[in-house]
């Protein structure tokens, strides 16, 4: 199956405070952007499995707990929501058995943006 996703913006209130929760929660590293009307924290490698995105504060971006959810990849999805709240998020769904699918969760993160977390552990 061919994955067409290559970029996502994650929208923030507070550009600091949603790169330190998702450097605790998922241990990232992120390279500063500043565009002209925007500001950015970018993480991921472009060209690498999986998809390259950022943290962005500007105008047009807000967060949302309504609509699209963007899943971040775990190897075993326990231990990155047992970091959640302790990053000042919460955890709204445990970790969840889908079947042959693995297992998910979904958290509200420091924005109020809904995100998942997968696993197949």
């Amino acid at each position: 199956m061919n994955n067409p996703v290559q970029w996502f913006e994650i929208a923030t209130t507070d550009l600091e405070r949603a790169k330190d929760f998702y450097a605790k929660v998922f241990n990232l590293e992120f390279q500063f952007i500043d565009m002209p009307d925007a500001k950015m924290y970018m993480f991921g490698e472009s060209g690498q499995a999986g998809s390259s995105g950022c943290l962005v504060h500007s105008l047009d971006n807000k967060p949302s707990t309504d609509g699209t959810v963007i899943y971040f990849a775990c190897e075993d999805v326990a231990v990155e929501a047992a970091k959640v709240e302790a990053a000042g998020g919460k955890l709204i769904i445990p970790k969840t058995d889908i079947g042959e699918f693995g297992f998910f969760a979904q958290l509200i993160d420091t924005e109020g943006n809904r995100i998942g977390l997968h696993s197949q552990k």
